[in-house]
Formats: structure tokens, C-alpha cells, sequence
């Protein structure tokens, strides 16, 4: 038997992220050396997406809470990499009462992103140990609250933000490399985020947080931490994401958007990695096919009205049906696994085991 078999069925979600890793790597050199300009953006759009619905799934899928507040600290990464890494001119040009302290900081991108990323981990950390201590729809309400709070502080902070106004002249720095990169690293650190003991310590308080402080098991403080460290993977795919995008604005992180990531999410299945990389594919395939016939519906004149809204309508009724007939999503909390490598495996043991057999 291979040592690359027993590899890769020894631990549950690994052939996940070799799989992955492998489609998003050949995916991007297929589309950088012959795909056109605007399918070199998708892709890298949808590899950036996909790290902000890992980051989402480390939470919410192992915990079973839906963080509202996920998509605000998205926003906090975007917001303090562009402040940092913008040139003191642009930044006195952009946002004219942008607070001189702010205006003369200045940093390369990578540190830049790595600071906005820890600002975000910093600001869950001051907020988070309150908002852990509640379940169910007290818990989503409060998180939803919170967001409501940020949104406002982003939308009304004008010496920092720019306030409602779009915030421009941040330098292009995320290529499709960088954004491949990043998902592979992101795939790789919610593996091992799932396997390791606060993975599996939230999960059975997810999956039962009465039973699970008699087993030893602090609620409050397991979701607290994994709310921290999904907190820094927003505020690292929001840099990467401002990065790409250049100008932004505070609508960019609010329900709309996370509602897109929710559906990733939910709609592949929030309790396994394979569900959130496989529900990120189905809506971005999704949303560009419903941008593109809702283009072509408009501009072609076949009918005497204009449409708008056709990809959030194709996207609410999909959620409506998956959630009514399978509401654990595509996959469910199933990793990719190959039933006949086992079945080879145990024969292969089976056969270690017996030893040879004397001639009759």
C-alpha cells in the first residue's frame, strides 16, 4: 500500500485541502495564459471570496452561530490596510478631514494588510467575550446589533472613513497569484483549525452546549477564541479584498454583502470546508451568469422593460430551496473522501495481518 493513499485517508478533511489547493493552482494558470482580462478578475475575485467564507465557516460552522458581525470586520481590514498603505497625498486628497496623525502614517501593502487583519483580531477580542455568553436567537440578534453599530461608525466616522463617500486611491496590489495564495494558506489554516482540540471542543458545544461544560469544555471561551481568530481572517481577506478592489465604500460591508457570503456558505454546507469551497463556486458561477443575462436582457431589447435585481432573486430562491429540502446544503458536514482507497486500505491490512499462507 502507498505511503500517498494511506496519507491521504489518514485524516478526515485532507484530501479536501490537497484537492483544492491542486483545482485552485491549475485553475489559475488556465485562466492567466489564455482566459480574457475579465475572467482573470472573476477568478481572482472568487479565490479572495473564498478566503472571507472559510474565515466565516470557522465560526459559524463549527459553532452553529450566525455571526452578523463577520462582514464589519471585513470592513475593518479593508478600512485600516487602505488608511496605511494610501501615500500621504492621496490620503489628504481623498478624505480632507482625515485626522493629521492618520494622514502621515504610512506603510508598505503586506504590513499594511497584516496590521488592518490584527486590528480586526484586536477589536473582536474587546467585544466578543459578551456577545459568546449567548445562544440561539438572543445570539444572532445582539450579533446582528453589533453590526448595525459598526455600520454606523463606518458610515458617520468622516475623519477616518471618509464617512458615506466612496474611499479611493488605494494601490492595486492583489493579482491572481496573491489571491490563490492567500485561499490555499486560508483552506490550509481552517484544516487545521478543524482537527485541532478547539476545533473539536467547539463543535460539541455546538452540538450540545448543556452536556459539553461537564465533559470540561468552557463555552464562553472556545467560542470566544475562534470568534478572534475568524475575526483575523476578515480583517486579512478585507485587506486583500481593498487591495484588489481599490475604492470602496461602507455599504460594501454591510447585510448585502454578508448576505452573499451566508448563502456561500449555507448553501454548500456550513458544517464542513469541502461545503464552504464547493458553495463559493455554485454563487459565483451563479451571480455572473445572472449578471450577464440581466445585462443581456436589458441591452438587447427583447423585452420592453428593464430588469434589475435578477441575481439577489436568483439567489434568495435558491437559499429557499436548498434550506427547505436539504438545509444542511450541498454537502452537509461531509469532508471529500474516497470510499474505494479505504476499502483498498483495509484489504491491504487485512492482508498484512493474515501473513502468508502455507502450502496445503
Amino acid at each position: 500500500m502507498t505511503f500517498l493513499l494511506r496519507f491521504l485517508t489518514r485524516v478526515p478533511g485532507r484530501l479536501t485541502v490537497i484537492t483544492f489547493a491542486v483545482l485552485l493552482a491549475v485553475g489559475a494558470v488556465l485562466v492567466n495564459s489564455s482566459a480574457p482580462r475579465v475572467w482573470i478578475g472573476i477568478y481572482t475575485y472568487f479565490c479572495v471570496t473564498l478566503m472571507l467564507v472559510l474565515g466565516l465557516q470557522m465560526f459559524m460552522g463549527n459553532s452553529g452561530i450566525l455571526n452578523w458581525t463577520y462582514v464589519g470586520f471585513v470592513g475593518i481590514g479593508a478600512y485600516v490596510s487602505s488608511i496605511l498603505s494610501v501615500t500621504p497625498s492621496v490620503k489628504a486628497l481623498g478624505v480632507p478631514n482625515m485626522y493629521p496623525a492618520l494622514v502621515e502614517l504610512h506603510l508598505p501593502v503586506v504590513p499594511a494588510i497584516l496590521v488592518g487583519a490584527l486590528v480586526a483580531a484586536a477589536l473582536a477580542a474587546a467585544i466578543a467575550w459578551p456577545l459568546m455568553r449567548l445562544s440561539d436567537a438572543v445570539g444572532v440578534i445582539t450579533l446582528f446589533a453589533a453590526l448595525i453599530v459598526m455600520h454606523v461608525i463606518m458610515t458617520q466616522w468622516d475623519n477616518v472613513t471618509n464617512g458615506p463617500r466612496t474611499f479611493f486611491g488605494v494601490q492595486e496590489f492583489t493579482t491572481i497569484w496573491i489571491a490563490v495564495g492567500g485561499a490555499i494558506v486560508t483552506l490550509i489554516g481552517a484544516h487545521m483549525f478543524r482537527e485541532s482540540s478547539l476545533g473539536l471542543r467547539l463543535r460539541a458545544s455546538r452540538d450540545d452546549r448543556f452536556a459539553a461544560p461537564a465533559i470540561g469544555i468552557s463555552v464562553v471561551r472556545v467560542r470566544y477564541l475562534t470568534f478572534v481568530l475568524s475575526s483575523f481572517v476578515a480583517g486579512l481577506g478585507g485587506g486583500l479584498w481593498a487591495h484588489y478592489i481599490t475604492s470602496f465604500s461602507p455599504k460594501s460591508f454591510y447585510v448585502a454583502e454578508m448576505f452573499v457570503l451566508m448563502t456561500m456558505l449555507v448553501i454548500g454546507g456550513a458544517g464542513s470546508i469541502t461545503g464552504a469551497a464547493l458553495g463559493s463556486a455554485v454563487i459565483t458561477i451563479l451571480r455572473q451568469g445572472l449578471l450577464q443575462l440581466e445585462s443581456y436582457l436589458n441591452n438587447s431589447g427583447v423585452i420592453s422593460f428593464e430588469v434589475y435585481g435578477l441575481t439577489e432573486l436568483g439567489m434568495a430562491f435558491l437559499l429557499i430551496v436548498m434550506l427547505i429540502w436539504r438545509p444542511d446544503g450541498i454537502i452537509g458536514g461531509r469532508e471529500l473522501h474516497l470510499p474505494f482507497l479505504r476499502r483498498r486500505i483495509a484489504a491491504a491490512d487485512a492482508a498484512e495481518t493474515a501473513g502468508p499462507t502455507d502450502p496445503i
